[in-house]
């Protein structure tokens, strides 16, 4: 062999050793100190990953609390309504830190990592009543706009281009042509990502972050389409500097702007042109996919519960009809109709996992002690499957959003968007939009499956950062 050869050998027998090493002593301090709970034994370099499993099937031997490595991330993993509750909403502040997600480290560098972006003065773009004017009807779904009755569609891009355009009236003020190449070059950036860390590349990359960084792959491909965002959302930046008047903030950008001129002498100020790119880059990512994957979920379970859509057409004729655009209001008069947004959110789970935690400081949890920089992560599809607080979790059924007289009924163990100190910042818009967009085209079509219902599959195409549904068409008939 060459003397190549024997190097490469010599390092990756090192490097085993290494990782033995480190597992054992951490697993001995774990078992001397009593500190943490308990877990299965991790095997060399991968930890606990072959143990890992999306139904959880841990819990039932170590319990609702337990330790579980990933490669050679250490992290506490909580299961189910109560325990989750114990932690982020009862103890908030101790587990309000932020966890490591490699992939997304990578992206933003840290930046915003440990705290939300302070408040911009005068923008408060995600409170319902300010952000409704922005969220006028949407343009391209008018039965003028889709396929003819008998042209089935596959609804992924129009329902992102909708969704993506309420966030960009937002941050840049203004909408897109649906027609326009920088604005569908965006959305199919923000869509490929979104498949690409929720595949197994992307998990991977979070596990082993420093291996695959080195090695050829999918995974790439997140990094190279992020930067291309980047650049979209800097020439957006520069358009707005040239016109920037700070008597008159027009747009997200332009607050972010007005804080950078306020702050510019100060050399621990939030506000740089970095930071902004970052949030805006968030606020695309997080505001399009996670609502336009909800809604293609509720379209496909729509379809496969042909008995429900009919309920919801009932109840949008009883209360909007179809001569006027569905408002925010109607929201409170339509209790079957948010009962089934709810549900699909449920059943749906398009963040399966929620995001990690850290704890902020060493922290008693359910006689365990975890110290304070330990990685937390809140199962929240295990809250949402949670048998004792939904009569049949695995079943989709807006009963569990309803009460014995039909009015909707609020779930505490509703944690679509997290909870506690960590709850989703765009909580407020992504309800306002689900509402609009679901009633907009409830409210003028019948979506008609290609298959028969029983034979339409709702198991998750892939289930990773998120659940990503099976791609599907369906024929949208004018009522």
């Amino acid at each position: 062999a060459s003397d190549m050869e024997i190097t490469a050998a010599t390092l990756l027998l090192l490097l085993l050793g290494l990782s033995c090493l480190v597992l054992y002593l951490r697993g001995k301090g774990q078992r001397k100190g009593g500190c943490l709970p308990p877990g299965p034994r991790p095997l060399p370099l991968l930890g606990n990953l072959l143990q890992f499993d999306t139904k959880d099937m841990l819990s039932e031997r170590y319990g609702p609390v337990y330790t579980l490595h990933l490669g050679p991330q250490r992290m506490v993993v909580l299961c189910g309504y109560q325990v989750v509750k114990e932690a982020l909403v009862d103890q908030a502040e101790a587990f309000s830190g932020r966890g490591d997600l490699p992939v997304l480290f990578r992206l933003t560098q840290g930046n915003g990592k440990d705290s939300p972006p302070p408040p911009l003065p005068g923008f408060q773009p995600l409170n319902p009543p300010l952000g409704a004017p922005r969220v006028r009807p949407f343009p391209p779904l008018t039965a003028g706009s889709l396929p003819s009755p008998a042209a089935p569609f596959d609804p992924t891009f129009l329902i992102s281009q909708a969704v993506s355009n309420v966030i960009c009236s937002i941050v840049f003020g203004d909408r897109f042509d649906y027609q326009d190449g920088s604005f569908l070059t965006l959305v199919g950036l923000i869509n490929r990502n979104f498949q690409l860390l929720s595949s197994p590349w992307g998990q991977m990359y979070n596990i082993f972050p420093g291996l695959m960084s080195c090695l050829p792959g999918p995974h790439n491909r997140i990094f190279e389409n992020f930067e291309q965002l980047q650049l979209f959302v800097l020439e957006r930046v520069k358009m707005h500097q040239e016109s920037f008047d700070p008597n008159c903030p027009r747009d997200f950008i332009d607050c972010f702007l007005l804080k950078m001129e306020q702050e510019n002498q100060d050399p621990l100020s939030y506000f740089h042109t970095e930071t902004l790119v970052m949030t805006t880059h968030n606020l695309f990512f997080a505001g399009t996919e996670t609502v336009s994957t909800t809604l293609r979920y509720g379209f496909l379970l729509l379809m496969k519960y042909p008995e429900i859509q009919a309920k919801v057409h009932a109840e949008i004729d009883q209360v909007i009809g179809r001569h006027r655009s569905p408002s925010v209001e109607d929201r409170s008069l339509m209790p079957y109709t948010d009962a089934v947004i709810h549900e699909v959110q449920r059943f749906g789970d398009v963040i399966p996992m929620g995001l990690p935690h850290v704890v902020t400081r060493d922290t008693h949890f359910r006689g365990f002690l975890l110290p304070e920089g330990t990685n937390v992560l809140p199962l929240l599809f295990s809250v949402h499957n949670d048998p004792a607080q939904f009569k049949d979790p695995a079943t989709f059924d807006p009963v569990h959003f309803l009460d014995p007289s039909g009015g909707f009924r609020k779930h505490d163990a509703f944690m679509a968007f997290s909870a506690g100190k960590r709850v989703c910042l765009g909580e407020g818009l992504a309800r306002m939009e689900l509402f609009l967009l679901f009633t907009t085209i409830l409210q003028r079509f019948v979506l008609t499956p290609l298959v028969r219902p029983e034979d339409i599959d709702i198991s998750p195409l892939m289930s990773g950062l998120g659940n990503v549904p099976r791609p599907y068409k369906f024929r949208a008939v004018p009522r």
